[in-house]
């Protein structure tokens, strides 16, 4: 038994380390820089896909991309506390719950109509309505093995990440336009721009208090992940068979979410110290980044190249339809 386990410890280990100090790097390049580290992370694991070729690491790499994503996945329960997401009130509630659920829907219709398969537009309109490259992780880890997830899964983080760099920049000076108060800019931006880190820099650049308020409108979103996970672990149980590279069904209830849903049960009942919660909010944000730098190490760029214009159009256009919905809702939710 012991054998065993260090045998696979030294198997995985190489890949692993390999990982890690992709993620590292990249998380370096984040900080000193500015731009989003996941992206890094991903671009870098994808230059250096040559050492996926190798055995000895290939093992490792794979580990890495499913069992520490899915750690990373579940330690993101302890951003979220049930408390600080109901006092928006049930107005801001029901519109990103309304906000989440037409963009899948929209992403479902449009990819259909685009030529593409339901389960990329699942993908990343799960990315954009919910929490960017988080949620484009999360949902991939439920999804049935299929040759295309890793290709599709790599265009959803680099795409979601680009076009919310972008949001950040372009959605403060929409709002300045539509003369938006400060409360409606912050829920505006915290109901549409896909990652936390680009919620939180937009928010802040126009006031202390657009700033609060988009990171707990964000927060809201985040939490809305685990039923829209659990009702596509659902969804691909009943349609697996027919689509998927393999007949093998995802599980009813994913051991990382039940993760998720304890640690955000804990959160919302417990005051759990600071330093606990940013050491383990780190470790999150770690097993993350290491886990796109395995995707990456994966990933073929090649095969990527040869998704062409339409899954760029169709992330384009979720965008677009989550940012005007909330914009048209906007009103009768603030005042």
């Amino acid at each position: 038994m012991v054998s065993s386990i260090q045998e696979r410890t030294a198997s995985i280990f190489p890949g692993f380390i390999i990982s890690l100090t992709v993620g590292l790097a990249a998380s370096f390049l984040g900080e000193h820089y500015g731009a989003p580290a996941m992206l890094f992370a991903l671009l870098l694991g994808m230059a250096l896909h040559f050492l996926h070729e190798d055995p000895k690491c290939q093992l490792g790499i794979a580990f890495t991309g499913t069992t520490v994503l899915r750690i990373g996945v579940a330690l993101l329960g302890l951003r979220i506390a049930l408390s600080d997401v109901m006092a928006l009130g049930w107005q801001t509630f029901a519109l990103m719950a309304a906000g989440v659920a037409l963009t899948i829907l929209f992403g479902l219709v449009i990819a259909r109509l685009f030529g593409l398969k339901h389960r990329f537009g699942a993908l990343t309109g799960g990315a954009v309505a919910i929490c960017g490259a988080s949620a484009a992780l999360a949902i991939s880890a439920i999804m049935p093995k299929s040759d295309s997830q890793e290709r599709d899964t790599v265009f959803a983080v680099v795409g979601v990440t680009a076009l919310s760099t972008l949001a950040m920049i372009i959605y403060p000076m929409i709002g300045g336009m539509l003369d938006l108060s400060e409360t409606q800019a912050g829920i505006f931006i915290g109901a549409t721009i896909h990652d936390v880190a680009q919620v939180v820099g937009a928010g802040y650049s126009i006031s202390v208090e657009a700033g609060d308020l988009a990171t707990l409108t964000k927060l809201m979103r985040v939490a809305l992940l685990l039923p829209v996970v659990l009702i596509f672990v659902m969804v691909f149980r009943a349609t697996c068979g027919a689509e998927m590279a393999t007949g093998k069904k995802p599980p009813l209830l994913p051991g990382f979410l039940v993760a998720f849903v304890l640690l955000v049960i804990l959160n919302s009942l417990i005051s759990i110290p600071s330093e606990i919660k940013s050491g383990l909010t780190t470790v999150s944000r770690t097993c993350l980044i290491t886990a796109i730098a395995a995707i990456g190490l994966k990933s073929n760029l090649k095969s990527i190249a040869t998704l062409g214009w339409r899954p760029i159009l169709l992330m384009v256009a979720e965008t677009v339809w989550l940012a005007v919905l909330v914009l048209l809702c906007l009103p009768y939710v603030v005042n």
